[in-house]
Protein backbone atom coordinates (compact mmCIF):
# COMPACT_ATOMS: atom_id res chain seq x y z
CA UNK A 1 0.00 0.00 0.00
CA UNK A 2 1.25 3.35 -1.11
CA UNK A 3 1.33 5.74 1.73
CA UNK A 4 4.23 7.76 1.44
CA UNK A 5 4.85 9.99 -2.11
CA UNK A 6 7.71 7.73 -3.56
CA UNK A 7 7.62 9.28 -7.17
CA UNK A 8 7.52 12.50 -5.63
CA UNK A 9 9.99 14.73 -8.22
CA UNK A 10 9.53 11.58 -10.51
CA UNK A 11 8.35 12.66 -14.05
CA UNK A 12 6.06 10.40 -16.31
CA UNK A 13 4.06 10.46 -19.43
CA UNK A 14 0.89 8.62 -20.06
CA UNK A 15 0.31 8.35 -23.74
CA UNK A 16 -3.65 7.50 -23.82
CA UNK A 17 -4.24 8.68 -20.15
CA UNK A 18 -8.15 10.24 -21.20
CA UNK A 19 -9.99 7.56 -20.03
CA UNK A 20 -9.88 3.57 -18.53
CA UNK A 21 -6.60 2.11 -17.39
CA UNK A 22 -4.62 5.40 -18.85
CA UNK A 23 -6.48 7.53 -16.49
CA UNK A 24 -6.13 5.22 -13.60
CA UNK A 25 -2.22 4.72 -14.05
CA UNK A 26 -1.82 8.60 -14.71
CA UNK A 27 -4.50 9.62 -11.34
CA UNK A 28 -2.29 6.83 -9.02
CA UNK A 29 1.15 7.79 -10.13
CA UNK A 30 -0.29 11.75 -9.16
CA UNK A 31 -0.92 10.04 -5.92
CA UNK A 32 2.96 8.31 -5.13
CA UNK A 33 3.97 12.39 -5.71
CA UNK A 34 5.05 12.70 -9.55
CA UNK A 35 4.39 15.18 -12.20
CA UNK A 36 2.32 13.74 -15.11
CA UNK A 37 1.83 14.49 -18.30
CA UNK A 38 -1.59 13.18 -19.90
CA UNK A 39 -1.70 12.69 -23.23
CA UNK A 40 -4.88 11.97 -26.07
CA UNK A 41 -6.51 13.38 -28.26
CA UNK A 42 -10.19 14.48 -26.80
CA UNK A 43 -9.60 17.57 -25.11
CA UNK A 44 -12.75 20.13 -23.42
CA UNK A 45 -14.63 21.56 -26.49
CA UNK A 46 -13.26 18.50 -28.51
CA UNK A 47 -13.96 15.14 -27.71
CA UNK A 48 -12.66 12.65 -30.40
CA UNK A 49 -15.31 10.35 -31.73
CA UNK A 50 -14.28 6.61 -31.43
CA UNK A 51 -15.84 6.18 -34.60
CA UNK A 52 -19.44 4.26 -35.34
CA UNK A 53 -20.70 2.26 -32.32
CA UNK A 54 -19.81 -1.05 -32.96
CA UNK A 55 -19.80 -2.64 -29.39
CA UNK A 56 -22.80 -2.79 -26.95
CA UNK A 57 -21.36 -0.20 -24.91
CA UNK A 58 -19.20 2.31 -26.83
CA UNK A 59 -20.67 5.19 -28.13
CA UNK A 60 -19.76 7.98 -31.40
CA UNK A 61 -18.02 10.17 -28.67
CA UNK A 62 -16.81 9.66 -25.44
CA UNK A 63 -17.24 12.24 -22.85
CA UNK A 64 -14.02 12.21 -20.91
CA UNK A 65 -11.04 14.53 -21.59
CA UNK A 66 -7.08 14.81 -20.99
CA UNK A 67 -7.69 18.00 -18.76
CA UNK A 68 -10.18 16.47 -16.53
CA UNK A 69 -7.51 13.17 -15.87
CA UNK A 70 -4.95 15.99 -15.44
CA UNK A 71 -7.19 17.57 -12.45
CA UNK A 72 -8.00 14.32 -11.19
CA UNK A 73 -3.82 13.78 -10.98
CA UNK A 74 -3.33 16.85 -9.35
CA UNK A 75 -6.64 15.68 -6.92
CA UNK A 76 -4.58 12.56 -5.71
CA UNK A 77 -1.58 14.76 -4.90
CA UNK A 78 0.38 14.81 -7.96
CA UNK A 79 0.95 17.84 -10.79
CA UNK A 80 -0.92 16.78 -13.83
CA UNK A 81 -0.69 18.57 -17.21
CA UNK A 82 -3.06 18.08 -19.79
CA UNK A 83 -1.29 17.96 -23.83
CA UNK A 84 -3.27 16.90 -26.83
CA UNK A 85 -1.38 14.80 -28.84
CA UNK A 86 -1.84 12.48 -31.74
CA UNK A 87 0.41 9.73 -30.96
CA UNK A 88 0.61 8.23 -34.17
CA UNK A 89 1.81 11.21 -35.56
CA UNK A 90 5.36 11.66 -35.53
CA UNK A 91 5.92 15.79 -35.56
CA UNK A 92 3.47 16.11 -32.33
CA UNK A 93 5.28 12.82 -30.44
CA UNK A 94 8.36 14.49 -30.91
CA UNK A 95 7.37 17.84 -29.89
CA UNK A 96 5.96 16.24 -26.69
CA UNK A 97 9.29 14.70 -25.65
CA UNK A 98 11.08 18.24 -26.44
CA UNK A 99 8.51 20.11 -24.09
CA UNK A 100 9.11 17.57 -21.43
CA UNK A 101 12.91 18.03 -21.52
CA UNK A 102 12.43 21.96 -21.70
CA UNK A 103 10.26 22.40 -18.61
CA UNK A 104 11.23 19.16 -16.48
CA UNK A 105 14.85 18.37 -17.67
CA UNK A 106 13.91 14.64 -17.30
CA UNK A 107 11.24 11.63 -18.02
CA UNK A 108 11.24 8.84 -15.45
CA UNK A 109 7.98 6.79 -16.09
CA UNK A 110 6.62 6.42 -19.54
CA UNK A 111 4.08 4.32 -20.22
CA UNK A 112 2.13 3.33 -23.42
CA UNK A 113 -1.90 3.19 -23.52
CA UNK A 114 -2.99 4.06 -26.18
CA UNK A 115 -5.47 1.74 -27.83
CA UNK A 116 -8.74 3.49 -29.60
CA UNK A 117 -9.03 -0.21 -30.88
CA UNK A 118 -13.26 -1.18 -29.55
CA UNK A 119 -14.84 0.46 -32.70
CA UNK A 120 -12.52 -1.55 -34.91
CA UNK A 121 -12.74 -5.07 -33.52
CA UNK A 122 -15.25 -7.55 -35.72
CA UNK A 123 -15.96 -10.14 -33.04
CA UNK A 124 -16.65 -13.57 -34.08
CA UNK A 125 -15.24 -13.24 -37.39
CA UNK A 126 -12.09 -15.53 -38.31
CA UNK A 127 -9.20 -13.11 -39.93
CA UNK A 128 -10.12 -14.43 -43.46
CA UNK A 129 -13.68 -12.36 -43.23
CA UNK A 130 -11.91 -9.36 -41.57
CA UNK A 131 -12.51 -5.68 -42.69
CA UNK A 132 -8.77 -5.49 -43.61
CA UNK A 133 -8.57 -1.47 -43.22
CA UNK A 134 -10.05 -1.84 -39.83
CA UNK A 135 -7.45 -4.10 -38.64
CA UNK A 136 -4.36 -2.13 -40.40
CA UNK A 137 -6.02 0.45 -38.92
CA UNK A 138 -5.84 -0.67 -35.44
CA UNK A 139 -2.31 -2.30 -35.63
CA UNK A 140 -1.26 1.61 -36.72
CA UNK A 141 -3.12 2.96 -33.32
CA UNK A 142 -1.97 0.74 -30.90
CA UNK A 143 0.80 -0.99 -31.88
CA UNK A 144 3.01 1.76 -34.50
CA UNK A 145 1.54 4.57 -31.74
CA UNK A 146 3.49 2.90 -29.09
CA UNK A 147 6.61 2.65 -30.65
CA UNK A 148 6.58 5.93 -31.93
CA UNK A 149 6.22 7.03 -28.75
CA UNK A 150 8.81 5.30 -26.85
CA UNK A 151 11.43 5.91 -29.61
CA UNK A 152 11.44 9.83 -28.73
CA UNK A 153 10.57 9.18 -24.88
CA UNK A 154 13.74 6.82 -24.44
CA UNK A 155 16.32 9.01 -25.40
CA UNK A 156 15.07 11.37 -22.37
CA UNK A 157 15.76 8.11 -20.34
CA UNK A 158 19.43 6.70 -21.90
CA UNK A 159 20.28 10.27 -21.20
CA UNK A 160 19.90 10.51 -17.72
CA UNK A 161 20.65 6.59 -17.12
CA UNK A 162 17.50 5.73 -15.69
CA UNK A 163 13.90 5.13 -16.18
CA UNK A 164 10.51 2.54 -17.00
CA UNK A 165 8.85 2.14 -20.35
CA UNK A 166 5.33 0.56 -19.69
CA UNK A 167 3.21 -1.11 -22.07
CA UNK A 168 -0.47 -1.60 -21.40
CA UNK A 169 -1.52 -4.92 -22.94
CA UNK A 170 -4.50 -7.62 -22.09
CA UNK A 171 -3.29 -10.66 -20.51
CA UNK A 172 -0.05 -12.04 -19.05
CA UNK A 173 0.29 -14.87 -21.74
CA UNK A 174 -0.14 -16.08 -25.33
CA UNK A 175 -3.27 -17.44 -25.67
CA UNK A 176 -6.23 -16.69 -28.46
CA UNK A 177 -7.26 -13.47 -27.21
CA UNK A 178 -10.35 -14.14 -29.82
CA UNK A 179 -9.84 -11.65 -32.58
CA UNK A 180 -7.06 -11.85 -34.96
CA UNK A 181 -6.12 -8.41 -35.36
CA UNK A 182 -6.82 -7.73 -31.17
CA UNK A 183 -4.71 -10.51 -30.37
CA UNK A 184 -2.03 -9.56 -32.50
CA UNK A 185 -2.00 -6.05 -30.85
CA UNK A 186 -2.18 -7.32 -27.39
CA UNK A 187 0.69 -9.90 -27.62
CA UNK A 188 2.69 -7.19 -29.86
CA UNK A 189 2.89 -4.69 -27.33
CA UNK A 190 4.48 -7.30 -24.93
CA UNK A 191 7.05 -8.32 -27.16
CA UNK A 192 8.03 -4.26 -27.98
CA UNK A 193 8.14 -4.35 -23.78
CA UNK A 194 10.71 -7.28 -24.00
CA UNK A 195 12.86 -6.24 -27.04
CA UNK A 196 13.12 -2.83 -25.64
CA UNK A 197 14.23 -4.70 -22.22
CA UNK A 198 16.77 -6.37 -23.99
CA UNK A 199 18.07 -3.15 -26.11
CA UNK A 200 18.18 -1.16 -23.11
CA UNK A 201 19.64 -3.29 -20.55
CA UNK A 202 22.61 -1.71 -20.31
CA UNK A 203 21.98 1.59 -19.87
CA UNK A 204 19.78 1.30 -17.05
CA UNK A 205 16.47 1.73 -18.38
CA UNK A 206 13.44 -1.03 -17.78
CA UNK A 207 10.78 -2.10 -20.15
CA UNK A 208 8.13 -4.23 -18.90
CA UNK A 209 4.34 -4.71 -19.73
CA UNK A 210 1.53 -4.79 -17.25
CA UNK A 211 -2.18 -6.09 -17.82
CA UNK A 212 -5.41 -5.00 -16.12
CA UNK A 213 -8.31 -7.90 -15.04
CA UNK A 214 -11.92 -7.34 -15.57
CA UNK A 215 -11.73 -3.69 -15.46
CA UNK A 216 -14.92 -1.47 -14.50
CA UNK A 217 -14.16 1.41 -16.83
CA UNK A 218 -16.40 4.44 -17.40
CA UNK A 219 -17.29 2.56 -20.72
CA UNK A 220 -18.16 -0.84 -18.38
CA UNK A 221 -20.20 1.29 -16.09
CA UNK A 222 -22.16 2.67 -18.64
CA UNK A 223 -22.60 -0.77 -19.86
CA UNK A 224 -24.02 -2.41 -16.94
CA UNK A 225 -26.23 0.71 -16.25
CA UNK A 226 -24.33 1.21 -13.14
CA UNK A 227 -21.70 4.01 -11.31
CA UNK A 228 -18.70 3.37 -9.39
CA UNK A 229 -21.17 4.11 -6.29
CA UNK A 230 -23.78 0.93 -7.05
CA UNK A 231 -21.41 -0.70 -9.16
CA UNK A 232 -22.23 -4.29 -7.49
CA UNK A 233 -25.62 -4.21 -9.18
CA UNK A 234 -24.00 -5.20 -12.66
CA UNK A 235 -23.37 -8.30 -11.04
CA UNK A 236 -26.96 -9.13 -11.56
CA UNK A 237 -26.03 -9.00 -15.20
CA UNK A 238 -23.28 -10.97 -15.22
CA UNK A 239 -22.07 -12.45 -12.04
CA UNK A 240 -18.46 -12.09 -12.87
CA UNK A 241 -18.56 -8.42 -12.37
CA UNK A 242 -18.34 -8.98 -8.46
CA UNK A 243 -14.61 -9.41 -9.31
CA UNK A 244 -14.08 -6.42 -11.36
CA UNK A 245 -11.02 -4.09 -10.65
CA UNK A 246 -10.65 -0.11 -11.11
CA UNK A 247 -8.67 1.45 -13.50
CA UNK A 248 -6.79 2.82 -10.40
CA UNK A 249 -6.07 -0.97 -9.46
CA UNK A 250 -3.77 -1.31 -12.15
CA UNK A 251 -2.58 2.57 -11.43
CA UNK A 252 -1.25 1.56 -8.20
CA UNK A 253 0.31 -1.83 -9.73
CA UNK A 254 2.31 0.89 -12.51
CA UNK A 255 3.19 3.06 -9.44
CA UNK A 256 4.30 0.28 -7.08
CA UNK A 257 6.76 -0.90 -9.86
CA UNK A 258 7.68 2.63 -10.44
CA UNK A 259 8.73 3.18 -7.04
CA UNK A 260 10.76 -0.51 -6.75
CA UNK A 261 14.56 -0.13 -6.57
CA UNK A 262 14.89 -3.47 -7.78
CA UNK A 263 12.42 -3.22 -10.72
CA UNK A 264 15.32 -4.69 -12.80
CA UNK A 265 14.80 -7.92 -12.32
CA UNK A 266 11.12 -7.52 -13.83
CA UNK A 267 12.38 -5.88 -16.83
CA UNK A 268 11.35 -7.82 -20.17
CA UNK A 269 8.37 -9.29 -18.67
CA UNK A 270 4.64 -8.83 -18.35
CA UNK A 271 2.43 -8.82 -14.90
CA UNK A 272 -0.53 -8.96 -13.98
CA UNK A 273 -2.56 -6.05 -11.78
CA UNK A 274 -3.56 -8.93 -9.42
CA UNK A 275 -0.11 -10.52 -9.04
CA UNK A 276 1.49 -7.67 -8.36
CA UNK A 277 -1.12 -6.81 -5.97
CA UNK A 278 -0.34 -9.86 -4.12
CA UNK A 279 3.34 -8.32 -4.05
CA UNK A 280 3.37 -5.37 -3.16
CA UNK A 281 0.61 -5.38 -0.99
CA UNK A 282 -1.45 -2.50 -2.08
CA UNK A 283 -5.59 -2.47 -2.61
CA UNK A 284 -7.41 -1.04 -5.06
CA UNK A 285 -9.02 2.55 -4.23
CA UNK A 286 -12.00 1.54 -2.69
CA UNK A 287 -9.98 -0.49 0.34
CA UNK A 288 -10.63 -4.27 -1.59
CA UNK A 289 -8.08 -6.20 -3.38
CA UNK A 290 -9.70 -8.18 -6.36
CA UNK A 291 -8.16 -11.21 -7.83
CA UNK A 292 -9.24 -11.98 -11.15
CA UNK A 293 -7.16 -14.63 -12.07
CA UNK A 294 -7.99 -16.57 -8.26
CA UNK A 295 -11.65 -15.81 -9.50
CA UNK A 296 -11.22 -17.29 -12.75
CA UNK A 297 -9.56 -20.08 -11.57
CA UNK A 298 -11.70 -20.90 -8.66
CA UNK A 299 -14.90 -20.61 -10.92
CA UNK A 300 -13.99 -21.73 -14.35
CA UNK A 301 -11.48 -24.08 -13.28
CA UNK A 302 -7.46 -24.71 -14.18
CA UNK A 303 -8.29 -25.87 -17.13
CA UNK A 304 -10.34 -23.69 -18.70
CA UNK A 305 -7.47 -20.68 -17.37
CA UNK A 306 -4.97 -23.26 -19.55
CA UNK A 307 -6.90 -23.56 -22.79
CA UNK A 308 -8.48 -19.86 -22.46
CA UNK A 309 -6.62 -17.98 -20.61
CA UNK A 310 -8.50 -15.76 -17.94
CA UNK A 311 -6.26 -12.60 -20.29
CA UNK A 312 -9.05 -11.84 -23.16
CA UNK A 313 -12.19 -11.86 -21.62
CA UNK A 314 -15.37 -11.36 -23.38
CA UNK A 315 -18.96 -11.60 -24.06
CA UNK A 316 -21.25 -10.59 -26.75
CA UNK A 317 -18.21 -8.33 -28.01
CA UNK A 318 -18.05 -6.42 -24.83
CA UNK A 319 -14.43 -6.88 -23.85
CA UNK A 320 -14.29 -6.66 -19.81
CA UNK A 321 -10.97 -4.83 -19.67
CA UNK A 322 -10.95 -1.17 -21.70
Amino acid sequence: MITAKPLSGKVAVVAGATRGTGRGIACMLGEAGATVYCTGRSTRGSQRPQGEAESPFELAYRPETIEETADLVTKHGGRGIAVRVDHTVEPQVQALFERVQVEQGRLDILVNDVWGGDALTEWGKPFWELDLDKGFRMLGQAVNSHILTSRYGAPLMIKQGSGLIVEITDGDGYVYRGNFFYDLVKTTVIRIAFTMAEELSERQVMALAVTPGFLRSEAMLEHFGVTEANWREGAKTDPDFIASETPYFAGRAVAALAADPQVANKSGRVFSSWALAREYGFTDIDGARPDWGKYFEKKYGPQRMADEGFYAYWKGGVLMND
